[in-house]
């Protein structure tokens, strides 16, 4: 398992993260299972958020984070060696957004109390909210870091011009920001190849302007989730007939490496330079095991080119 930069921290974190998002229909063994699959492929890295698990019958806010602790019961050395990442600001009733100093204070502290743990690794923002007001996430962070409660902090689904608006009073460094990214959802990436070409429908700018680059000036660790999904909120491009061309340029390179479809497309995200965590959201071992052969798969330059090309992206 290939490890990246944590931030500018000066510390490093593996390429690959297990999500915990669908956990809740799985037994504690299975749970325990899926836990030890991660382990053994040299993932250490847990991610969850407060909302995971709230729709799910009979449950509520923090129920996967709760289902996680229960299934595993880790010890007090087991806990230190991992890294829990957890995230905040959404709310369901009705559904909008809270960055206020009250909600990210409580959720944090509910969060603590679901994973049966004294402190989190990283709280992320869960997405951007239009009412922030930057010295209000400053006051949370400065109280959650000096009581030790949050040692690292992070958004999610942010652009550059919202890190800049947080940075104008959070004195903590912001050491990710978790974005949706897979071959096929790729516009972060496509968007700087098709620069100046006002005919492409790459050329247009969706995420405030160079995120990507942004985060490299920064020192801001990319997360990507659903890796392996067309785009937002459909399904899977692996094995697609939507996408003949990508997957048989996938299946040609998995032939060529000896890996599994899913290693090749976390390899093109964990080939960029920029050192981005890839976020898997499969709760099946067997399947964790075969995506993190990606972490430090060598793709060429020219494979990693044909597989954003083939996914119908513009390189000119």
């Amino acid at each position: 398992m290939r490890s990246v930069a944590w931030g500018s921290t000066g510390s490093s974190v593996p390429n690959v993260v297990a999500g915990m998002m669908r956990i809740p229909e799985k037994s504690d063994e299975e749970i325990r299972e899926l836990y030890t699959a991660a382990r053994e492929a040299g993932i250490d890295f847990f991610d969850h958020a407060d909302l995971y698990g709230f729709n799910h019958p009979g449950g509520g806010y923090h129920l996967c984070e709760q289902r996680f602790a229960d299934a595993l019961g880790l010890s007090p050395s087991e806990r230190e060696g991992i890294v829990l990442q957890t995230k905040t600001g959404i709310v369901s009733d009705p559904w909008g957004y809270d960055h206020s100093y009250d909600h990210i204070v409580a959720s944090a502290e509910r969060s603590l109390a679901a994973l049966k743990t004294d402190y989190l690794d990283v709280l992320l923002l869960h997405r951007p909210d239009a009412l922030v007001e930057p010295e209000e996430v400053a006051r949370a962070f400065d109280h959650l870091e000096s009581s030790g409660k949050v040692r690292r902090f992070g958004v999610s689904n942010h652009t550059p011009r919202q890190i800049d608006l947080l940075k104008r009073a959070v004195t903590q460094p912001i050491v990710a920001n978790q974005v949706q990214l897979s071959i096929t959802h790729s516009t972060l990436v496509a968007q700087g190849l098709s620069a100046n070409m006002a005919d492409f429908d790459d050329a247009i700018t969706r995420d405030g302007g160079g995120l990507v680059e942004y985060a490299r000036i920064q020192g801001i660790t990319l997360q990507a989730w659903s890796p392996f999904q067309a785009s937002f909120g459909t399904g899977v491009f692996l094995g697609s007939p939507e996408y003949p061309e990508l997957n048989a340029e996938i299946d040609r390179l998995a032939a060529k490496y000896g890996v599994d479809p899913m290693a090749i497309a976390v390899a093109w995200i964990t080939r960029h330079p920029a050192g981005i965590q890839v976020v898997l959201g499969t709760t099946t071992p067997a399947r964790v095991t075969a995506a993190a052969e990606g972490s430090d798969l060598p793709l060429t330059r020219g494979e990693w080119y044909s597989l954003i090309r083939a996914a119908g992206h513009n390189v000119p």
